[in-house]
């Protein structure tokens, strides 16, 4: 007999295949012939860490070859009981890099309208100090350009536009390509080269290019309201006063209108497995050359696991031990993952509000290597192939 959540999950993959406006429709959704599926073998994995309080609650979804399968754990919120499910809204944090800002990039660069190692002062003229003259693009998307990690601009700069001119006069903390430096505020110099390009906010830009056109109906930047009960609250903000939910947690973010490309997004797991089978077939497909060299280690920095925005495998990551090299994938600080392992056309997804009530919850990391490593290995000994 299926499981309520096997039973949701059938229903909602259904609706999204039966509504969506292009292509074919979805697979169906793997679902358990009974309670010993091997995939509850990962639903298990999850409960346990909600009861030990590493979220509120957690998503995790899995499609094999298009074949899916999502299960939701736990409770929104503190003071919400509704169960997460495959429509659950969620914050990305940054997976907005990827999902967002890194394939407006692919776009840009295969259209010729940006080029991987020409200096970005050529898109970003206010791109400026000592030894910028030459930093490029590739360096900025593996994080080897020299920019310092993170600002805090809502309390230095008087809004948006003096936030951008804080950030593009930021000075460097070391020499481009001499380390690799996870950096926010590189992230926001590859938006403002992006924009510039295509001379339009990379909310607009990716809702024509992305989300409109793979109908990722739960993906946007600034949720409206009416879909707030639908959305994962996450902290209780000492900064705005009040507990976040349907509002980016990022404070940068926020203080840039709720709108970049280090931040911002939000999701939810269904429209994640759709967008991670699109990104795998593009790797396959006609023209696949600029986005293989995205989702490839660039070898840039000596110690580097950084691929073009995108993160490879490395040992203690949140990728685990058991996915193939050629893998590729990323995290958000409010407790989300994405993880795609072409060699299997495996793509895993994690969403969880661990910052809700506070960010100073660390429990949720050690689930995301459990959760790669899991899939991979009910994979390999199930009847899926």
């Amino acid at each position: 007999m299926k499981s309520p959540a096997a039973i949701l999950t059938a229903v909602f993959l259904a609706g999204c295949a039966a509504r969506a406006p292009l292509a074919e429709p979805s697979p169906p959704p793997l679902v358990c012939p009974s309670s010993h599926c091997a995939w509850t073998g990962l639903a298990d994995l999850v409960d346990s860490a909600v009861a030990a309080g590493a979220a509120p609650g957690v998503v995790v979804a899995v499609s094999v070859r298009g074949v899916r399968y999502i299960h939701g754990s736990g409770r929104l919120g503190l003071e919400d009981a509704t169960v997460p499910d495959p429509g659950t809204i969620y914050d990305l944090a940054s997976l907005t890099k990827v999902v967002a800002l890194t394939t407006g990039l692919i776009f840009a660069v295969e259209e010729g309208r940006l080029s991987l190692d020409a200096p970005i002062r050529q898109y970003l003229p206010a791109f400026q100090g000592p030894g910028k003259d030459a930093i490029t693009l590739r360096q900025l998307l593996t994080h080897s350009s020299g920019l310092p990690a993170h600002r805090r601009l809502w309390e230095q700069s008087p809004g948006r536009e003096g936030a951008l001119a804080l950030v593009n006069a930021t000075p460097l903390d070391t020499i481009p390509g001499a380390r690799m430096v996870y950096s926010d505020l590189g992230a926001m110099v590859m938006t403002e080269a992006l924009e510039s390009v295509y001379g339009t906010r990379i909310d607009t830009l990716m809702r024509a290019r992305l989300f409109l056109p793979l109908d990722l109906r739960s993906t946007t930047y600034l949720p409206p309201a009416e879909w707030r009960n639908r959305i994962a609250p996450t902290e209780r903000d000492p900064w705005r006063g009040r507990v976040l939910r349907g509002e980016v947690h990022d404070e940068n973010a926020s203080w840039l209108g709720g709108v970049s490309g280090h931040a911002g997004l939000f999701s939810s797991a269904a429209d994640l497995l759709r967008f991670g089978e699109w990104v795998l077939a593009r790797r396959k497909g006609p023209g696949s050359a600029v986005t293989r060299e995205f989702t490839r280690r660039q070898n840039v920095v000596a110690g580097s696991s950084r691929a073009l925005g995108w993160d490879t495998p490395s040992p203690n990551s949140s990728a685990g031990t058991r996915l193939s090299p050629e893998s590729f994938g990323h995290t958000g600080f409010t407790g989300t993952s994405i993880w795609m392992d072409p060699s299997r056309e495996l793509v895993v997804v994690l969403l969880s509000n661990r910052v809700h009530p506070s960010r100073d919850n660390p429990r949720l990391g050690p689930l995301r290597p459990l959760v790669a490593d899991r899939a991979v290995e009910i994979l390999l000994g199930s009847v899926v192939h």
